[in-house]
């Protein structure tokens, strides 16, 4: 499982009984994937600002994490999950005994029911076809992919990015702007969630320390226009003696900025500012 996670590939679900490979999930990638999950949520809950979300579509649901992190934010929204794996829709009903579940292979599923919020997370490259454009028409408010923080991850919301912008849908997050994308290979736009570990994840994953950060990338489209960053901070903040070096994505592309103690309320700012934070 952690093989295919990190190589970009579907799991092989044959190799474990359901039970095990379910508990496996459960233990090791559901904590890292709600974690991510709920930072993106938290972000697209802030840009839609009022526009109701009383409905949520999680395509692809797994044991429901996005979904989860979704009745966190939206706590009145009735949720439904594709998923094609019983098993795996069996344990997110422990988490969400009031959601609704459709047991298909969104690939199959044609169209997708429409919902305010459409939700896929890490779901794109377990896909057999691309599935952008269907996602988008069941998504009545916004449409939120999420990815592993990986090349291969942001290739894929690259992907998306490109293909709905141009169909035109509207930018919430992460980007300040629909213009081109300015992130050119080999480098990939992703940021990180703080995962707490319980003792039996350390165990089985033999670490040391009691927290993981998960990488990913995502993008958050709506269909009316929001007020995306003036600027998003995208790599971790260098501190040096009265400096503090940032590089942000902005609408004109991106930029280093060096803050010094000399504008004493923007170096404040920087100082309480992280990978992945709004900058202005």
């Amino acid at each position: 499982m952690s093989e295919a996670y990190r190589e970009g590939r579907p799991s092989a679900p044959g190799r474990l009984p359901a039970s095990e490979r379910t508990a496996a999930y459960l233990v090791t990638r559901m904590p890292a994937t709600y974690a991510a999950a709920y930072s993106v949520l938290g972000e697209v809950c802030t840009r839609l600002g009022g526009a109701a979300v009383a409905s949520v579509l999680d395509v692809g649901a797994g044991t429901g994490a996005a979904s989860l992190a979704a009745r966190q934010w939206y706590p009145g929204a009735a949720i439904t999950m594709v998923e094609r794996d019983s098993a795996f829709t069996e344990a997110a009903l422990e988490f969400l005994p009031d959601a609704a579940v459709v047991h298909a292979d969104a690939v199959t599923l044609d169209p997708l029911p429409p919902h305010d919020l459409v939700i896929a997370g890490y779901a794109m490259g377990e896909f057999a076809r691309p599935l952008t454009h269907r996602l988008w028409q069941a998504a009545r408010v916004a449409l939120v992919v999420i990815e592993p923080g990986t090349p291969e991850g942001f290739s894929r919301i690259r992907d998306v990015r490109d293909q709905l912008l141009a169909a035109g849908a509207r930018m919430a997050a992460p980007c300040p702007a629909e213009t081109a994308c300015p992130v050119a290979s080999p480098d990939w736009c992703h940021f990180a969630a703080r995962v707490e570990r319980s003792s039996l994840h350390r165990r089985l994953k033999d670490a040391q320390l009691n927290y993981e950060d998960e990488k990913f990338s995502y993008i958050a489209l709506t269909r009316d226009a929001v007020s995306p960053a003036e600027a998003r901070i995208v790599r971790h903040p260098r501190h040096q003696p009265g400096l503090i070096t940032l590089e942000v994505c902005t609408p004109a592309g991106l930029r280093t900025e060096r803050v010094t103690k000399r504008t004493r309320d923007k170096f404040r700012a920087a100082r309480k500012s992280g990978w992945g934070d709004v900058w202005q």
